[in-house]
This record gives structure tokens, C-alpha cells and sequence, in this order.
């Protein structure tokens, strides 16, 4: 089983670098989010200050890194990267799924490299909530959190990829009373992450209510992991999985709906990810309501090139974020959760056919 796994992460890393896994015609839904610019900011933009507080962890700047990979001898490199990067920045990361690992321990090198190249950096363990159901308990999640001296564990939610994948395991009967149990018995704070396809308010609240400290929506728009079933089926006699790969490519709920859906919802902690590409996302999806955002893609390509690239992406984004929010006039983050946006399009439909206020967004910080 632990050679399986390997090999379908290795995979995994291939078909992201090499194929075009983005979403196709759905989008995050962040171009019906607009901010109203500030002729006046009445701000210095040399003294804005990025950094937040989540989790008890004081970040440099709301940013985190997503779950990428693990496993592999090309992942130990990604993984050592990608910490040098973020405890050079004062940021966060997860590491992928530790289930190779769990399996072999000749690999847990691979992920305990994070916290090796990355010791005060936020760091997050991650297991699958589908493997809880199928034997994984509080002895595996407290492994998958020693492994890398994990500040906080997430457990990845992947239906659409189980559901498409050829080795696919698509009973999560009981997942919830499973994240519930670890949730009590850990530790460290418990977050639930989905895989590309969005959370729901009502699956949100549930969490909540289960124990989880924090929800990482992980919505439509950026990496489909069944666009990577889809390309890792090609060449294979798997032609009912890929065509299930193509149908369901799209699926799911967009990145800013998932986003504003949650905050309204919870109370605790929303990290806002699937296709983060720049700044202006971050910081609209800080203003939606997310507490921390987080991004993959782009920083895997940077991380197969060496750090200088994922250090200068990471920094991209955080001067992007802070010249928005130069533009709003808000010289703190929580001061950007205060600036009103106007929401159109597709977006604003959906909200208002689910029962949620958009108007809130535009009145806010009227005197």
C-alpha cells in the first residue's frame, strides 16, 4: 500500500508541473468582488502592517502555503524549500498527505524536513478524512502531528477525487463523528481542509459544532484534482475514470461563495484557498471574511527552481496585498476586514439564492 501511495504522489507532482490541471470555465469568483478605491487614503503605505494572529500564531502577513506533497525523494526537496521560504518570511505551511508515511517510515524524512528547515515557522500535519474511516484514529493523527512538530493538523476532505480516481476509496460514511473524535482528543488545533472543490455553510457549521478550530475552504477556480485523475488515467486502460475526470472537472463551489458562506456561518477561523493567484485575492478574500488564505500552485513551480523563486513569489503577493490595501486605505488587516465591497455577477446570484446578505459587504465602514 505505501508503494501505491508513493507513486500516486509522485504522479501527482509529474501531471501538476507538466499538465494544465487549472479549472477550465468556472472561475474563484474573486472578478465579482470589487473594492472602492480611496483617493484619500490618508494612509502611509510604508507603514502598513501585515501581520495577523490565528491560532495563537502571530503570522508576518495573512499567507500560508497549502498542502503540496510528500512521500518522495522530489518531495523532501519541494518540502525544504518551502520551509526555508516561509520561516524566511515569517509565514505558514502544510505539508501533503502523511499517509505514505504512517505506511513506511523510511518517509517521514520527507515531511519532518519542514520543521528541520522551518523551526518557528506555522507548520500543519495533514491525514485524510476518508482514511478515518477506514481505520486511521487519534494514533495516527498524533504520528502525522510528532512527525513535524505540527503547530496544527488538517484533515483533507477529497470526495470529487476519490470518486474519479481508479483506486479510489468513496466510503465517508461516519467521516464526521471521526474528525469529531480527533478534534477532542488532539492536542493541537484539528482544521478541516477541502481539495479543490469548496465547503458549504452547512458542512461548515457541522464542523464547528464537531470540535474543528478552523475551515479551509479550498474552493473551485484553481488546481482540479480531477483534472489530475483525468491525466493520470491517460495512457491507461482507465477510460471510465478519465471520462469521469472530464465531466467532473468543474465541480464544486467557487473559491469567494465558499469564502463568504463560511465566515457567515462560523466563527471560528477561515483560511481562504483554491486558485489564490495574486495579492488582490488575498485581499479580497480577507475582506470576505477569511482569517488566513492560502495558495499551491504557483508555489510548487517556484519551489522546483529553488528558494530565491518561492521567497520572491511569496513576496510578490504580499506587496500586491499591501499596495490594495494602500488604495482602500486600510493600514492593518483587520482594518481591511472593515472596507466595504460591492459584489456582482455570478457571485452575488448565488449568495442571494442560498439566503446570504451581500449588502453587509457594501455598507460596512459608512459612518
Amino acid at each position: 500500500m505505501a508503494k501505491e501511495t508513493k507513486k500516486r504522489k509522485a504522479e501527482h507532482i509529474k501531471i501538476s508541473l507538466n499538465q494544465n490541471v487549472q479549472a477550465r470555465t468556472a472561475t474563484t469568483g474573486f472578478e465579482d468582488i470589487c473594492f472602492i478605491h480611496r483617493a484619500l487614503p490618508e494612509i502611509d503605505k510604508q507603514r502598513i502592517d501585515l501581520s495577523t494572529k490565528v491560532f495563537n500564531h502571530k503570522f508576518a502577513a495573512p499567507l500560508i502555503v497549502g498542502a503540496i506533497t510528500g512521500g518522495t525523494s522530489e518531495a523532501t526537496r519541494i518540502n525544504a524549500t518551502v520551509a526555508e521560504a516561509v520561516e524566511d518570511l515569517g509565514l505558514g505551511m502544510g505539508v501533503g498527505s502523511q499517509r505514505a508515511a504512517i505506511e513506511d517510515k523510511t518517509l517521514e524524512k520527507t515531511f519532518s524536513i519542514a520543521r528541520k528547515k522551518a523551526p518557528t515557522a506555522f507548520l500543519i500535519a495533514n491525514i485524510g478524512g476518508v482514511q478515518l474511516v477506514h481505520g486511521y484514529g487519534l494514533k495516527e493523527a498524533k504520528k502525522a502531528v510528532e512527525m513535524i512538530d505540527a503547530d496544527a493538523l488538517a484533515i483533507h476532505l477529497n470526495p470529487l477525487q476519490e470518486a474519479v480516481q481508479p483506486e479510489g476509496q468513496t466510503n465517508f460514511k461516519g467521516v464526521l463523528r471521526k474528525i469529531g473524535e480527533i478534534a477532542k482528543e488532539l492536542d493541537k488545533p484539528v482544521i478541516v481542509k477541502e481539495t479543490g472543490a469548496g465547503i458549504a455553510a452547512e458542512e461548515a457549521k457541522k464542523l464547528e459544532n464537531a470540535g474543528v478550530k478552523g475551515i479551509d475552504v479550498s474552493g473551485v477556480g484553481g488546481t482540479s484534482f480531477a483534472a489530475v485523475e483525468y491525466y493520470r488515467a491517460m495512457g491507461k486502460e482507465n477510460t471510465f475514470q478519465r471520462k469521469l475526470g472530464d465531466v467532473f472537472w468543474d465541480w464544486g463551489i467557487p473559491t469567494a461563495v465558499s469564502v463568504a458562506e463560511v465566515s457567515q456561518s462560523v466563527r471560528i477561523p477561515v483560511i481562504a484557498s483554491g486558485g489564490i493567484r495574486e495579492g488582490l485575492d488575498v485581499a479580497k478574500a480577507l475582506a470576505l471574511g477569511a482569517g488566513l488564505t492560502s495558495l499551491s500552485q504557483p508555489v510548487l513551480e517556484a519551489a522546483v527552481k529553488g528558494v530565491k523563486e518561492t521567497i520572491d513569489v511569496l513576496s510578490l503577493l504580499m506587496e500586491e496585498l499591501k499596495n490594495c490595501m494602500f488604495l482602500v486605505g486600510a493600514n492593518s488587516v483587520q482594518s481591511l476586514r472593515e472596507k466595504p465591497l460591492i459584489i456582482t455577477g455570478k457571485t452575488a446570484e448565488w449568495l442571494k439564492a442560498r439566503g446570504f446578505e451581500i449588502e453587509s459587504y457594501t455598507w460596512r465602514g459608512r459612518n
